[in-house]
């Protein structure tokens, strides 16, 4: 008589708060690389972030990668 034997490995998951995390970091870095002409520095700095524009040439090969035209 033969015998059947069957091993049960548990494979570890990720845990779906870290994948919340990544998915709401992601969402923010696009909002970012998206709005960064003064947008976001212009509740602070008022008009003047408008002609920096800090991020858009901080994010400007990541815009590009991603898809956004910026010029």
């Amino acid at each position: 008589m033969s015998t059947i034997r069957q091993i049960a490995k548990e494979v570890p998951r990720v845990p779906r708060i870290a994948v919340g995390i990544l998915v709401a970091i992601l969402l923010f870095t696009m909002f970012m690389v998206g709005f960064d002409q003064g947008h976001l520095f212009s509740i602070v700095q008022g008009q003047p972030a408008f002609d920096n524009m800090w991020m858009h040439e901080f994010y400007h090969d990541m815009r590009h990668a991603s898809g956004f035209p910026c010029h």
